[in-house]
């Protein structure tokens, strides 16, 4: 040993006589001079008072009574000398006490001979360096509160056990996951019959008697209400000084990590998306939707039109007063006089009883009239009338009815267009269109992209009870590439198919369908090169189904069904490709091969 140190003493306090004298002899043979030994915390205490010790070593655990006490008396009193703590079952709670009050070290049992012999030389060198005692004590127990810190804070359960299957160790999170689970906290994995723990028996088996690595092992777990996937991971443990190893589990709640993955800057009113685009319209809605005003929300097939009149009316003092529905282009035109504005019994044939309109169900709240570019020059007139008076007449019936309703209207069709075309009331445009809102397609917001697959990801998984929640870096590249001509929607019923499909619990380049996959040659697939048309392209121009699809009497001829025919051919039976080579909006082109009757199945 050094010689600075042999006329060094040193006291033992243990109140286990077999460590207390073994430790004194393994001092001894090193040559200190003087190492003394007491069972209690009074006789300690006596000792301290009565002689000056260089180092003093204590056991945390003194028969009915805390090492930390004698800790506390050594620094209340003044002395300098370094303390090492020892341990037969290390926790935080006794670490960050022992360090609060000053302790050199902390070890655990079993401590063998070179680890002791170090620990002293350490602790005799460290503490006449030059440096200020009260700097190392505060760097001593920075340092632990900083590991302390981050054991806490990680938001997965760390667990870690001993070769005994006993919890030495487990994170506030691993706390309170196993409570909600078992509700208790287990001292001992055997302990538990539950599903998780007999997992986490099985593992740390692996870890510690083979010396195994275990990579995200997926439990499934049945609670009252649902079923929690968790992934767990492990490695074995060696700590110096320890005769028998552990190991370290961490325990992560799957199905807790996909709920985070949205932040709360991220959804706004089910709207999905951290774009500054997505941002702005989220600040137009909030500030919108508190006037009582008319509101034009616009934008392509599949943006979110009507989750945009549903937010706008969630921010409206109307918001605890209906929101009523309707789209105008999905009824018959002899239809949407009556469902608007209600009819009385006999009205017509099949009225065989009264029926309040859809303004009379939205009384005191919201109307959304979805697709209004479809609506006819007559509903035109009488929806104008109706902003302007804010009464009307149920069709049979000749007394007025007087509501309060907010209207807010939608459509995917350049409103002004058609007005410059005299297909719309530019009066009933301006009624309307008192503020407008409109809604970027997805392929202008790319940021998006990434939270959108997450969160469809993990509604697709649990609505059909699979564990998938990743998605293979190629498969979101393609995805990335692609148009997305049907915007969120079609994302969404991607995703979902894609997950029906998917095996395993990563959706892969497999699980896409072709028209993404051929996003590879095209980073838009459907638009033909800079100063070239397509053939489809160049009929548009003339094209009686883009130029009519929102025109009260649309141009119904032979020429029209031939083109949808020719697009969907050359297409190979996609719509969506057809719909984008025609002009037209998707949703547009399904009503056309409903009303020219066109079976796909056979082109």
């Amino acid at each position: 040993m050094d010689t600075e140190f042999s006329d060094k003493a040193i006291l033992i306090v243990d109140d286990e006589e077999s460590l207390r004298l073994t430790f004194q002899m393994f001092l001894q043979r090193e040559g200190y001079r003087r190492v003394d030994t007491a069972a209690s915390l009074r006789e300690a205490v006596s000792a301290i008072e009565q002689y000056t010790y260089d180092l003093i070593i204590s056991d945390i655990v003194l028969e009915g009574e805390k090492g930390t006490e004698l800790l506390r008396h050594i620094r209340e009193t003044g002395i300098t000398c370094p303390v090492v703590m020892i341990t037969g079952f290390p926790n935080l709670e006794t670490a960050s006490e022992a360090v609060r009050f000053g302790a050199f070290d902390y070890l655990p049992k079993p401590v063998n001979k070179e680890t002791l012999l170090k620990v002293v030389s350490q602790a005799m060198k460290y503490w006449n360096l030059e440096l200020d005692r009260q700097t190392l004590i505060r760097r001593n127990e920075e340092y632990r509160l900083y590991l302390e810190a981050i054991f806490s804070s990680v938001k997965e359960s760390i667990i870690a056990i001993n070769s005994d299957y006993e919890i030495i160790r487990i994170n506030d999170a691993g706390q309170t996951f196993l409570k909600s689970l078992l509700g208790y906290l287990p001292d001992k994995l055997e302990q538990a019959g539950d599903e998780i723990s007999r997992a986490c028996l099985a593992d740390a088996h692996k870890l510690i008697e083979e010396g195994a690595i275990v990579r995200e092992h997926i439990v499934e777990i049945q609670t009252e209400q649902n079923t929690i996937a968790v992934s767990i991971n492990g490695a074995p443990m060696q700590i110096d000084g320890m005769d028998a190893p552990g190991a370290v589990l961490v325990v992560r709640n799957i199905n807790q990590t996909r709920e985070e993955v949205v932040s709360e800057e991220s959804q706004f009113h089910g709207f999905i998306g951290k774009s500054s685009v997505m941002q702005g319209v989220y600040r137009l809605i909030e500030n919108v939707g508190k006037v009582e005003t008319s509101v034009l929300v616009t934008g392509e097939s599949g943006t979110g039109k009507e989750l945009a009149a549903e937010a706008l009316h969630a921010e409206s003092p109307r918001k605890n007063m209906p929101l009523i529905k309707m789209d105008c282009a999905s009824l018959p035109e002899d239809l949407v006089e009556s469902e608007l504005f209600g009819h009385r019994k006999g009205a017509f044939t099949g009225a065989d009883k009264d029926r309040p309109g859809r303004l009379y169900q939205a009384d005191g709240g919201t109307l959304f009239l979805d697709e209004i570019g479809d609506i006819t020059p007559r509903m035109q007139l009488r929806l104008l009338r109706f902003l302007q008076e804010m009464t009307f007449t149920p069709v049979g019936m000749d007394s007025s009815v007087t509501v309060d309703v907010r209207i807010i209207a939608a459509t995917n069709v350049n409103l002004k267009e058609l007005v410059s075309r005299g297909l719309f009331r530019e009066d009933l445009y301006y009624r309307l269109n008192i503020v407008e809102i409109h809604l970027p397609p997805l392929r202008e917001r790319p940021e998006c992209l990434p939270l959108l697959i997450q969160y469809f990801i993990t509604l697709s998984s649990q609505k059909i009870g699979k564990n998938i929640d990743k998605i293979s870096d190629s498969a979101q590249k393609l995805m990335a590439e692609y148009y997305w001509p049907g915007n969120v929607r079609e994302l969404r019923h991607v995703i979902e198919r894609g997950c029906v499909l998917c095996k395993g619990n990563s959706l892969m380049i497999e699980h896409l369908p072709a028209e993404i996959l051929a996003a590879k040659k095209s980073t838009t697939p459907f638009k033909s090169s800079p100063g070239q048309t397509t053939p489809f392209e160049n009929q548009v121009a003339t094209n009686p189904i883009a130029s009519s699809q929102s025109s009260p009497e649309p141009a119904i001829g032979k020429r029209a069904e031939q083109l949808i025919i020719e697009a969907l051919i050359q297409a190979e039976g996609n719509k969506s490709r057809a719909a984008k080579a025609l002009g037209i909006d998707r949703s547009t082109l399904y009503r056309k091969i409903k009303r020219y009757q066109i079976d796909t199945s056979t082109l």
